[in-house]
């Protein structure tokens, strides 16, 4: 270990953190858009209520690691780059009505690779591209002029906005933590399912664990390697180009959380029978799942992540783009699902 470069511990450490994501989404039916799909129009609330274990679960001990220096929050993107509220609204609606279109996020859609389905793949690469144009491509210019980011001039986030106002901070993130847990575990058929609420427990688990393990690098690298945890939309990018022209460097925390993510959807994939080749037969469900997958890279890169990389990790840190963004991206994909569902077409 001693004889490794930092990025390829912080690689490392993403694919430990990548592979809990993969596992904990397949055996322990962990999915953003499947969540919403399933409590708006299947009534069935139990994938989403999930949702409130991993992110209470990964609040919870996100703040947990911070608070014993484990975890330098401070040092994210997240906190010290000054937060555009515009930037997360804009981002996350788009983000979200794109992620409706391709019929899952980026997480889900490299998941559902792992699982067998070149469409996702066609998803992971489209969106992957589609991304780094608008980070550092021919749009990164624009979005530049359009959405800033700056050094963060003072402290930000939930608990340092709440502390100004007197309320300490334990009580934001026992308040932030308890109540999506509570919401999660009050719902009986979530209880009845005790696979689901392990891996959920486990993917929060993971989140922390990523910012504990990049905190110590980056300490030990003095600034070398980033302090950050799982996001699945540049970071899908950076791995597209490590893939295609690094040999022996060029490894980080994204990259293996990316390669991390594959390997456990098909090992849970494998695992419960359910890896299976798929692909598109319809012309038209390509052209709308090419242009959900572009609209999930330019939104992903506006609002700085994804429904995981905002919507948990960003949220874990208690970020306001973290709710704000998860919110934004909420109401996207449900136009869009209200779309697909009354006959909406593309091409």
């Amino acid at each position: 270990m001693e004889d490794l470069p930092y990025g390829g511990l912080a690689a490392l450490i993403g694919l430990a953190a990548g592979i809990v994501l993969g596992l904990a989404a397949r055996p322990g039916d962990f999915c953003t858009l499947g969540a919403l799909e399933s409590a708006a129009y299947g009534r069935d609330q139990k994938r989403l209520r999930l949702w409130g274990v991993v992110l209470g679960t990964a609040i919870l001990a996100t703040q947990g690691a911070a608070a014993l220096g484990w975890a330098d929050l401070d040092a994210s993107a997240y906190h010290s780059i000054a937060w555009n509220p515009l930037a997360s609204i804009l981002g996350g609606v788009i983000f979200g009505y794109g992620m409706a279109l391709a019929g899952n996020c980026g997480f889900s859609a490299l998941v559902r690779f792992g699982g067998g389905d070149l469409r996702a793949m066609i998803v992971v690469i489209v969106m992957g591209i589609a991304g780094f144009m608008t980070l550092s491509g021919p749009l990164g210019p624009v979005r530049q002029k359009l959405f800033p980011q700056i050094a963060a001039p003072a402290p930000q986030g939930i608990v340092a906005d709440l502390a100004t106002r007197g309320v300490p901070g334990w009580v934001a993130v026992m308040v932030l933590g308890l109540v999506p847990l509570a919401v999660a575990l009050f719902h009986k058929p979530l209880r009845q399912a005790p696979r689901m609420v392990f891996w959920g427990v486990a993917a929060g688990l993971a989140v922390a664990g990523s910012f504990i393990g990049t905190t110590w690098l980056s300490q030990d690298s003095l600034g070398a390697v980033a302090i950050e945890g799982p996001s699945f939309t540049a970071p899908v990018g950076r791995t597209l180009i490590y893939l295609m022209t690094s040999t022996g460097g060029g490894l980080t925390f994204s990259v293996g959380s990316v390669l991390g993510v594959l390997i456990g959807a098909v090992a849970g994939s494998a695992l419960r029978g359910l890896f299976r080749w798929e692909a598109c037969e319809d012309p038209r469900e390509l052209g709308r799942l090419v242009g959900g997958a572009v609209l999930m890279g330019v939104g992903g890169v506006i609002a700085m992540g994804c429904s995981v990389g905002q919507g948990i990790t960003a949220f874990a840190t208690l970020a306001w783009s973290g709710p704000v963004t998860l919110a934004a991206i909420t109401l996207g994909a449900l136009i869009g699902l209200r779309q697909l569902m009354t006959g909406f077409r593309l091409g």
